[in-house]
This record gives structure tokens, sequence and C-alpha cells, in this order.
């Protein structure tokens, strides 16, 4: 299967195959919309030739179209070239409870979204998911869709048609790629949120694409994607990565994989409500976007929970840091949204005792949003164009 480069430094000699300078043009056109054939050759340093021919198929086949005009000092004004907006991907992001449905364009904006309750019957989930793709696709008429990216909170077999580990999702999701290619007639490409989003950094995001990184996803539990020597670090049967149950506690609490004091019992969403629980016994149980609300408007119950949340991060991204070393560290979920205050505490017991060099550590802000962008990500990397 044909993927995009993830690197621009693949780019670029009269040698390399059609296919690969084709993806080349489409994510230098995707990066810096709108941009001229004069610039597409410069930067990616192909031949006009070569680039106009590969511009002309990617309009032919509606990847792409003409534009505005340039302005120029002087000499030929040239004629800007953008994505087509009209075509659009289907984005999912799975929660054991709930999954998110989004319609986004071919450059990540995430143009409409809608949260379904999942029951917790398998069949009845699949169903409740294929209708609200359905509904989202007939809200979305004038668009023409290109396939289905999905996020999942487990690990799936190299093949993507059976999960193999996901301890924090209650019912099977066994035939759920083939149930909603059948349902929608979509091309689907379904991975691990955490690697979702390691592509997405590498795609959308702030990364230079040239060093190695670790995305570490919060949420109900705690998944890392790792991105090394220009591509996604599986591992065995598709299992690297999964520092979310490596035991930080012994005897601490009991983990949804069976063992006791995992990483993601201790800095996971969960185990910040759990702490809230104990420090106002109480209070009414919040979510955890009501917990950030609580901290954020001085809740001192709120506040300490969320800290000890992220002392416990701190020291996972530690073990992180320590073990692969990558240039950067980058924490995707909803605990973003304050990391202005517990940020300092999670990069504090980052470099706390530390051997060597930390990576450098930041968020994405946007939580929810990035979960979806990277099953754009995870669909767009698949050899699309």
């Amino acid at each position: 299967m044909h993927r995009f480069p993830l690197t621009e430094k693949q780019s670029a000699s009269n040698k390399t195959p059609r296919r690969i300078n084709r993806n080349l043009l489409f994510n230098l056109i995707r990066t810096r919309q709108p941009i001229s054939r004069a610039d597409l050759a410069r930067l990616s340093g192909l031949q006009r030739s070569t680039v106009s021919l590969i511009v002309e198929e990617l309009i032919a086949d509606r990847w792409i179209l003409e534009g505005a005009v340039g302005h120029l000092p002087r000499g030929r004004r040239p004629t800007l070239i953008q994505l087509n907006d009209q075509r659009a991907i289907i984005a999912l992001d799975i929660h054991p409870t709930q999954t998110t449905v989004a319609v986004a364009d071919l450059g990540g904006k995430i143009v409409a979204q809608n949260v379904i309750v999942v029951p917790q019957d398998a069949k009845k989930a699949l169903t409740a998911i294929v209708a609200g793709i359905r509904k989202m696709m007939a809200a979305h008429k004038t668009r023409t869709f290109d396939g289905i990216g999905i996020c999942l909170p487990g690990r799936t077999d190299l093949q993507l048609q059976k999960l193999i580990f996901a301890p924090n999702l209650k019912w099977p999701v066994l035939s759920i790629k083939s149930r909603i290619q059948r349902a929608t007639g979509l091309r689907v490409e379904m991975d691990n949120v955490a690697n979702a989003c390691a592509l997405a950094e590498v795609w959308f995001g702030d990364s230079d694409r040239m060093h190695d990184l670790v995305v570490v996803n919060v949420s109900e539990g705690i998944g890392t994607g790792i991105f090394a020597n220009g591509q996604l670090l599986r591992g065995d049967s598709g299992m690297a990565g999964e520092f979310g149950h490596v035991e930080l506690e012994p005897g601490g609490p009991l983990c949804a994989c069976g063992n006791y004091g995992c990483w993601e019992t201790l800095a996971s969403n969960r185990a910040a409500l759990r702490y809230y629980k104990e420090l106002a016994p109480s209070a009414p149980k919040p979510t955890f976007a009501h917990l950030l609300k609580l901290a954020q408007n001085g809740d001192k119950a709120a506040v300490d929970a969320l800290s000890t949340m992220a002392h416990h991060l701190g020291r996972g991204i530690r073990m992180i840091a320590s073990a692969l070393a990558p240039s950067e560290i980058v924490v995707v979920g909803d605990v973003t949204a304050l990391w202005h205050t517990f940020g300092p505490i999670v990069e504090a017991e980052m470099k706390k005792n530390s051997i060597s060099r930390m990576p450098i550590l930041r968020p994405t802000y946007d939580g929810n949003a990035a979960r979806l962008r990277s099953a754009v990500a995870l669909f767009l990397s698949e050899g699309t164009v």
C-alpha cells in the first residue's frame, strides 16, 4: 500500500517514483495553500514540468482546485492552487461509553461533530455508530466523502481486523471496520488513538518531521504513540507503546488490565476523579470536564486532585524520556485545557533526578479535536492520493 511520505526529507529527485512525488506535492499544497506551481517546484526540488503534470492530474482527480491569481511585482501573475474543500473525511473518536462522529476537510479542519452515547451491547453499539455516520453524511450532502478514519482505545492486529488489547473498552469491536465499510461503501482505516495522534503531530502538528517523538494520550486510560526513524513504532503484535500498563506503584489501584498500580490508574482522567472523590466524598460525582471547571473556579479539592494526577503523569513521562530519549513528548487530552496550571507540575516531575537531557514537553490544547484530527491523519497516511 502506498503511503504519504511523512517527512520532507524524502522529497525530491528525478528518480523519485511518480506516486511519491504526487504525495509530496499534495502535502505541500495542504500545508502552504494557496500556492503557485512555481513555489511548489522551488520547495519540492522537482522540475517545473513534473510539477505541472502532477498538478494537472490532481486537478483532474478533484483533489485540488485552481483559485485566486497571485500578485508579483512584475511578469505573469501565477494562478494559485488549493485543496478541494468539498472533499471530506468522516472521523470517529471511540471511547468506552461514547463516540464522536465528525466531518473534516482534507486539511484536518473539523467542520462538524456530534457525540453518540454508545450502548454496552455490541450490536446496538455498532448500529448506533453506523446510524450516526449516516446522519452526519446526510447533513453534508454537498461534500464528497473519501473514507473514514477511526481512533480506538485499544491495539489492533496488523490487518486491523480484530482488537487484541483494549482493557477499557467493555464492548467488542472485532467487526467494526468491515461493518462500517459495508454500511457506508467507504474505505475505513482504524488504529490505536495514540498511534493516530503521533501521525497527526507529523501530519498536521508542530513537529518538524525530522525528530523522534512520543505522544501521550490522556483519557479514561493512558496510551502512547511512538514515531521514530520516520515511522510509527508498532512492535510485536502491535503492542509497542503500552506504557500506561507499566506498574509504577506496587499494590496500587486495580487496573482494567488486571494488574495493580499501572501508570494509568494513577495519572488518567479516571484517577483524577478518584482523587477528587477521596478529597470531597460528599460532593456530587463530576465528569472530568466538570472537574476541570471546578479547578478553574478555585475549588481546592479539584485543584488538589488534578495536581496529584499531574504529579503521576510527570512520573510516567520521565520513564518514557529515560527509556526512549525522544526529542519531544506531546501530551494530548482534556487536561491540557489547564496546562498553564498543571503543566509545570508535570514538567518538574519529568525533570526530577534526570540522568540525561530531557525532551521538549508540550501539550496540544484542543483535546477532542486533536483526536478527531488524528483520525483524519490516519486515513490520509494510508495512501489516499
